[in-house]
């Protein structure tokens, strides 16, 4: 029983890693698109990256904190190789019996600007995440999980949103297209919120 309960352990920590790392590539790779969302602008990537605060929550339940900082750092790392890497195929000439091919470059040839803010916005906000979730369960113990989640996203996600519109956007576009980015980017990260909230409920407690 034993170590099937840390097998479950490990398997529920490695499948919501990888969910976590998943949504933060998706999420830098559509920020590159700004979108009209419900009459607002908006990086497309806001449709992925407010799940990576619950999937991080979700690691931090069922691993500690030392994991959950540790994927954090593993997945901009991740995100900076993925920007590299993309640079230089589009940088790499192309095989022209197959034609041009400058879609690829066109499409996914990085802003670093935006990729830069991005990966900046995800560690800051998502190190805050961690170390207010982890004060209230230190204050409140194993209560009110929901409450553990929405308390640190709607600490974190404000200052997510500030940090990468600002720097991946400002000076560039107006000031209005910017701050409704912002907007947009609290309002749709509040509702993914509320919506993945019951997922802290299906993995377990480290040491439960």
């Amino acid at each position: 029983m034993h170590f099937g309960s840390v097998s479950k352990s490990v398997n529920a920590a490695v499948l919501v890693a990888v969910g976590y790392v998943a949504a933060q590539m998706l999420a830098d790779i559509t920020s590159l698109k700004i979108i009209v969302f419900a009459g607002f602008s908006m990086d497309a990537g806001t449709l992925v990256y407010p799940f990576t605060f619950t999937l991080r929550d979700m690691v931090h339940k069922v691993a500690g904190i030392g994991v959950a900082r540790l994927l954090i750092f593993a997945a901009a790392a991740v995100n900076l190789l993925m920007a590299g890497l993309f640079r230089l195929v589009a940088w790499l000439p192309a095989d022209m019996q197959v034609g041009p091919q400058e879609e690829f470059s066109a499409v996914l040839s990085p802003v670093w600007r935006i990729v830069f803010a991005s990966i900046v916005a995800e560690v800051v906000a998502e190190l805050v995440d961690g170390e207010t979730y982890q004060a209230w369960v230190k204050r409140v113990g194993s209560r009110f999980q929901w409450m553990r989640v929405l308390t640190s996203n709607s600490v974190s996600i404000p200052l997510d949103s500030a940090i990468f519109c600002f720097m991946a956007f400002g000076g560039v576009l107006s000031s209005a297209v910017v701050l409704s980015i912002f907007y947009s980017n609290v309002i749709v990260k509040g509702v993914v919120t509320l919506v993945s909230l019951p997922w802290i409920y299906v993995v377990k407690e480290k040491g439960g």
